[in-house]
Order: C-alpha cells, then sequence, then structure tokens
C-alpha cells in the first residue's frame, strides 16, 4: 500500500493509505497509534476490503508518517476532526461510511457534531464510551502524565502500557502533548442530534473509556456490540473486523 500525502486546513502535510475497491469506508486510528497499526497489521482492513471496500486509513496529525509539528498554533481546538474533514473533502468522497478506534472514534463524533455534509452512511464508533466523548478531561490528564513523565513509569504503574505502545510506535511526546489541546467535549444533548445508524464496539473489559452501553444509548439509532479483549487489545481482535464487516454491509 502506498501512503499518499495532502495539505490539511492549515498547510499540515498529512498521510492515508488505501486498501480494496468499491464504497469508501475512512477509518480513524487512536492516540499513540496509526493506520497501519489500527487497521492494518491485525487484519481489519484486508477483511473489510474483501468485502468490497474502499478503506482509506488517515494518520493523524503528530502520528505515523503525517506531520509532527511542537507549535502551539498547529493544535487548535477541533484540528482532528478538521483533519478528517480536510480528507474526505479532498478525495471527493459524497457517499461514504466513516469511524474510527479510541481517538479517531471521537474525531469521528466531532466530525458529525460539527455538521459534516455530505453526512456519512453509516458510523463505526469503537473502543469508545460515554467518559470518552462527554468529558474527556480524565483521560487527557492520564496522557499529559504519560508525555510529561515519559521513561520514569514502572511495570504495574497505570501509566506503564501506554508508556509501552508509545516506544513502539516511536511517537514524539512534544507533538502528541499538542494533540491533547485539540480535545473538545461533545455533550449528551449533541450526541442525541446524531440520527445516523451507529454501531458501538468495545472489549469486554475496557474500562478505560465509559461505557458503551451508555453511548450507544444516547445515540437514536445505536446499537453496541461486545467483543473479547481490553482497551489496548480489543482492536486486534478478528472480531473487530468481523463486527464493522457485518455492520456495513447490513
Amino acid at each position: 500500500m502506498q501512503t499518499q500525502m495532502f495539505e490539511s486546513f492549515d498547510g499540515a502535510r498529512l498521510a492515508w493509505r488505501e486498501l480494496g475497491e468499491g464504497r469508501p469506508v475512512v477509518l480513524i486510528h487512536g492516540y499513540f497509534s496509526d493506520a497501519d497499526t489500527n487497521w492494518i497489521k491485525y487484519g481489519t482492513a484486508a477483511k473489510l476490503a474483501a468485502a468490497g471496500f474502499r478503506v482509506i486509513m488517515p494518520d493523524l496529525r503528530a502520528h505515523g508518517q503525517s506531520a509532527r509539528p511542537h507549535e502551539a498554533a498547529a493544535y487548535p481546538p477541533d484540528a482532528l476532526a478538521m483533519d478528517a474533514e480536510a480528507l474526505i473533502e479532498h478525495l471527493g468522497l459524497t457517499d461514504y461510511d466513516l469511524g474510527g478506534y479510541s481517538l479517531g472514534a471521537r474525531t469521528t463524533v466531532r466530525v458529525l457534531a460539527r455538521g459534516i455534509a455530505p453526512r456519512p452512511r453509516r458510523v463505526v464508533l469503537s473502543g469508545l464510551g460515554d467518559e470518552g466523548v462527554v468529558d474527556t478531561g480524565r483521560r487527557a490528564g492520564f496522557f499529559r502524565r504519560v508525555l510529561t513523565q515519559f521513561g520514569s513509569f514502572k511495570h504495574g504503574d497505570p501509566e506503564f502500557m501506554s508508556q509501552a505502545f508509545l516506544k513502539t510506535t516511536k511517537g514524539d511526546p512534544q507533538a502528541l502533548l499538542g494533540v491533547l489541546d485539540t480535545f473538545v467535549d461533545t455533550p449528551e444533548a449533541e450526541v442525541a442530534k446524531i440520527d445516523l445508524p451507529v454501531l458501538v464496539v468495545g472489549g469486554a473489559a475496557d474500562d478505560e473509556v465509559g461505557s458503551f452501553e451508555a453511548l450507544a444509548a444516547m445515540l437514536p439509532r445505536g446499537r453496541f456490540v461486545e467483543i473479547p479483549g481490553n482497551h489496548m487489545s480489543a482492536v486486534t481482535r478478528a472480531e473487530l473486523g468481523d463486527a464493522i464487516v457485518s455492520f456495513l454491509t447490513a
């Protein structure tokens, strides 16, 4: 898969990759991760491509092969949502599906709350519960500790696994700190206005982002599917791809 580049709303050069042909589905990865780690490595993209989808997978700013600016001006509120909107516009997508994992799912919510037009046909929110949407502060604080005290956490510390994951993805702590400043809460009343078919999917042992069931209940056409795993491992499970394919092809 060739990495392609585009210029986002502020001129930042961001990367995306594609697999398959057919109906476009844009999938956005989680914090500290990248398109390859979330969607390609464990087979989710391949399953969607086999089901007849053109899978479009951006690297968020400060992640993967995208630009990693250090200037505070590069991280205004909703910057990630604006990046997703810029990619959709760049590709000329008008009839498409949209989703993400964790931060990518929250970014999807922000795109919808901001009123993108045309809207996607269907939406996938994976690895995201109610707290991760309506109150981003606790998670932001957690990650700020990981980044500002990077390298200090030992096995058994709550921050240790995130620190270890960041080492494997070779993330840039300074750029990733900027991403925290882009977080915007979405009030429950705004979530309730998302009247599209939405799949909420999360790991049975994932207790990091709030309640998946509560998020699904906020959405007029939301439904929850549980898969094995915790927040770190659910994205690696074959069941995630199966659930997304089943939902998007129904």
